[in-house]
């Protein structure tokens, strides 16, 4: 069997694949997370996954290694974490009240091969006013989420509903990187999970 590395540092991300029963090692890579020229975000998020998942590979030869990452996306333009309350703000007043869509790309990578899928959620918001979006960034919260929420957390009470993946948004979608890592002959609902960092 082979090992398995994730290349993220995201709990999220450990706890989703943990809770599939996935055994695995983390090992975070980092890369230039700029969008390209007039890249549309779908292209943006399984570039990024897959350089992510690359760049571990070639570090760690002999392994599998899943690369991903999350886009928000309204509008057509992507919306990253923000960089202080205003931003924050800026971004919650535009998903007020509306829908966008969460994009999340996964990536697994071998010596020889590479796939990589992309889950398109759609997630719609309940009204906010300025006044609510910076109480919840004082939450501290939104700081490190693409789109300045997080829906597995408080930020859950601001989404009105979803259509599509509910763990594409947190960050991983489970079934599709199941259905991945079999392709790749990685087991999942073991009975022992080790998680190790390194």
């Amino acid at each position: 069997m082979p090992e398995l590395i994730l290349a993220s540092a995201s709990p999220r991300r450990r706890e989703l694949l943990s809770q599939i029963g996935v055994e695995f090692t983390c090992r975070p890579v980092d890369i230039d997370e700029t969008p390209l020229p007039d890249e549309p975000p779908r292209a943006y998020v399984e570039r990024l996954a897959l350089e992510k998942a690359r760049a571990c590979q070639q570090l760690n030869p002999g392994t599998v290694v899943l690369g991903s990452d999350t886009s928000v996306v309204v509008d057509g333009c992507i919306l990253g974490k923000p960089v202080d309350e205003a931003d924050a703000v800026r971004m919650l007043m535009l998903l007020s009240g509306r829908q966008h869509q969460v994009m999340t790309a996964v990536a697994l990578v071998d010596d020889q091969r590479q796939c990589v899928e992309t889950v398109i959620t759609d997630v719609a918001f309940v009204e906010l006013d300025e006044a609510r979006c910076r109480a919840y960034w004082r939450t501290g919260e939104p700081c490190d989420k693409a789109g300045a929420y997080g829906i597995q957390g408080l930020g859950a009470v601001l989404v009105r509903g979803i259509e599509g993946s509910y763990s594409a948004v947190v960050g991983l979608p489970l079934m599709q990187t199941a259905a991945l890592l079999q392709q790749f002959d990685i087991p999942i609902w073991q009975q022992s999970i080790i998680i190790k960092n390194s």
